[in-house]
């Protein structure tokens, strides 16, 4: 309960000191934001399916979820429904996990991959960096972004293909917009991670990948599904959603990928660690800037007001614009 209140700018001492009537307070302040993050991922999930939602049978409902289920427990085909993360990256993300490395250092990596050296430049003139003068070369790129925004940068190309390359079926339609999510969440949570005593990187990559599953759990759901479509039901959604995040998890770990950032994606839902906690804040964030950008909610929606704090609505803010 008491990550809750520190989330949203409570204090846990204060409620224990002020007596039982504050602990009833966090009790029904809890309550609350558990009712808004319900109402914001049926709003997501009704905007993600968009036109192609479709009235099912509650059976047809039932095998889809089963089958999603199904793989809960055979991590190794899950995995093989998305390509994996090019080993070359992970080479070199595990290579800036040095901090000795050098600026000189990091600047021969870089180039040895034109790409590369584009889509830096690019992120070091992206709106994040809006305030500050357009940089045309990597050694100014570099020190703009510096070694922890270098490794977030590599992550998300990383990541890139293994969500947005869906050949076929309703995964490929949702494919892009989950990206969008991604991105968003991965960014949000970094931001937030600090004030929770997270890993800021670690909050990175597990944003980053926790809709991996959910893009597994589509894939085989279109197997049973008619025309490319999904079942419109906020039941059907919340369900996917929740899969989809533990298949998230199972991925992780059979890519093995450090054990905090598995856990943190397992544990999302009902957030224990502070990694976790970071995850949903930032996966809630992610959630709402797509739902205003996208005219579904204003934003002075209760969605927002009553779920986000003032240092949490400015990381919204930050979210704005975002290139995906």
């Amino acid at each position: 309960m008491g990550w809750i209140s520190r989330l949203m700018g409570g204090s846990d001492s204060g409620a224990s000191r002020a007596g039982p009537s504050a602990q009833a307070r966090a009790e029904e302040q809890e309550r609350q934001v558990g009712r808004l993050e319900h109402d914001i991922d049926v709003a997501y999930y009704h905007w993600l399916t968009g036109s192609a939602g479709f009235a099912a049978p509650a059976e047809l409902e039932s095998a889809m979820l089963a089958e999603a289920r199904g793989l809960l427990d055979r991590p190794a085909d899950a995995a093989g429904l998305v390509p994996r993360v090019p080993e070359v990256i992970t080479q070199l993300l595990g290579s800036l996990g040095d901090d000795g490395a050098s600026a000189a250092e990091l600047k021969a990596m870089v180039a040895q991959d034109v790409v590369l050296v584009a889509e830096v430049i690019r992120e070091a003139n992206s709106s994040y960096f809006s305030s500050m003068a357009p940089v045309n070369t990597i050694e100014a790129a570099l020190m703009r972004l510096g070694q922890a925004g270098l490794r977030m940068l590599l992550a998300r190309i990383a990541f890139r293909p293994v969500i947005k390359m869906q050949k076929d079926g309703f995964a490929s339609r949702a494919a892009p917009r989950i990206w969008q999510q991604s991105e968003r969440c991965a960014l949000a949570a970094s931001l937030v991670a600090s004030g929770l005593s997270a890993g800021a990187f670690e909050a990175y990559l597990a944003g980053l990948i926790q809709n991996v599953g959910l893009i597994v759990a589509f894939r085989v759901a279109d197997r049973l599904s008619p025309k490319g479509a999904m079942p419109r039901s906020s039941e059907f959604g919340l369900g996917m959603l929740a899969v989809g995040r533990e298949l998230s998890a199972a991925i992780a770990r059979h890519w093995e990928f450090p054990q905090d950032v598995c856990d943190a994606i397992a544990e999302a839902g009902e957030p224990g660690t502070a990694q976790a906690q970071a995850l949903a804040l930032g996966d809630r964030i992610a959630k709402l800037r797509l739902l205003i950008d996208a005219d579904v909610i204003a934003e002075d929606d209760a969605l927002v007001t009553d779920s986000l704090n003032s240092f949490q609505r400015r990381c919204l803010g930050k979210l704005e614009n975002l290139e995906s």
